[in-house]
């Protein structure tokens, strides 16, 4: 297809999806294979006015807590994976946790995210009493948890102690892609699962994948938008894959700034009401990734809350931001920047409209 063409038929199927919210996956490929930098800006200034319309510019900010860094899991691609030997572990404690929240909700968070690796120490009774806890204190706020797979039973105890949103990265919907970064024992159709369950128990439900990660074709990536309308998510979360240097994907290439801002655009003409965070790994690898990120479409950043002597410690992957803007205490520092790109922080749960 000569380039002309191919700029007018990308530009043609990102106004169909912005009409429809629809595309078939043909479609999704040729829009995801065939982008060029034009198609891009045509689809950026589509997707910040339904961002727009739907939350102004308002920027929802949320306070994670990465409360643990063990994993019972061996992803191939993350830091934390238990043969990783050379990972310094820790877990914080109940009293840690609400120290967290409330230096959080004195610099106006009205969310906390708590993250962490799926450790078998943090039972339901232990995750309920931490749950419950901080519902009692801050009964202003909404509670997500990012935890991993568990059980029907589990999670449904977990929104019965005033859990109220939950974060579970598909990370590739096609099985075999899956099964290329992950051990035995792990498989996609678990982890689909599991946010079904998530849907049917009442969560605001969050997920996502990784862009660039290892294999990845743009059919893979347009298995995954099929996906996305068809959950229907509160929230997704994407970011670039960026690797581990003690993980087997080590010296595999990254993910791109450019490709991840791009389907950040996609995402919010998909689901013009959705919660998109512009991530910390898209921080990490573009200076102004964040900025870049809200200016597609996203509407949400997560600054870490953890204690300084974890953040460190917490690493899924190389060079992860772990100071300066990312760092709850740079929270000013993070609204200048946001105001000089046109959008403003804001005090509030930043419930999704697309409930």
């Amino acid at each position: 297809m000569i380039p002309a063409k191919r700029e007018e038929t990308v530009k043609n199927l990102i106004g169909k999806l912005c009409l429809t919210g629809h595309l078939k996956k043909a479609e999704w490929v040729t829009v995801i294979r065939e982008r060029t930098p034009a198609a891009a800006e045509y689809l950026f200034d589509l997707a910040r006015a339904v961002r727009i319309r739907h939350y102004g510019r308002d920027v929802y900010i949320r306070g994670l807590i990465e409360f643990t860094n063990y994993c019972k899991n061996d992803c191939y691609y993350c830091g934390i994976r238990k043969s990783n030997a050379g990972a310094r572990r820790y877990r914080l404690s109940q009293e840690d946790i609400l120290a967290c929240c409330e230096q959080g909700y004195a610099l106006g968070f009205r969310t906390f995210v708590l993250q962490g690796g799926e450790d078998g120490y943090f039972t339901d009774e232990r995750l309920c009493g931490i749950v419950s806890a901080i519902r009692i204190r801050f009964p202003d706020c909404a509670v997500t948890l990012s935890v991993g797979e568990r059980s029907f039973d589990s999670y449904r105890r977990l929104y019965e102690a005033g859990a109220d949103r939950y974060l579970l990265r598909h990370e590739t919907y096609d099985a075999a892609h899956y099964r290329r970064l992950h051990p035995p024992g792990l498989s996609a159709g678990h982890r689909k699962k599991c946010l079904w369950d998530l849907k049917k128990i009442g969560y605001q439900v969050g997920t996502g994948f990784m862009v660039g990660s290892p294999y990845q074709t743009p059919e893979n990536l347009a298995d995954d938008m099929l996906f996305l309308e068809k959950l229907n998510p509160q929230m997704v979360g994407i970011g670039p894959f960026v690797p581990h240097h003690e993980t087997p994907f080590a010296d595999a290439p990254g993910g791109t700034a450019e490709l991840t801002v791009y389907l950040l655009g996609l995402i919010r003409l998909l689901l013009p009401r959705v919660l998109l965070p512009a991530t910390t790994a898209l921080g990490t690898i573009a200076r102004d990734g964040r900025e870049q990120g809200i200016l597609a479409g996203a509407n949400v950043i997560m600054p870490n809350l953890s204690p300084p002597d974890v953040r460190e410690k917490y690493l899924l992957y190389d060079n992860k931001l772990c100071t300066g803007d990312e760092a709850a205490e740079s929270l000013n520092d993070l609204k200048k920047r946001m105001e000089g790109i046109g959008y403003h922080i804001t005090v509030s749960r930043g419930d999704s409209l697309n409930v």
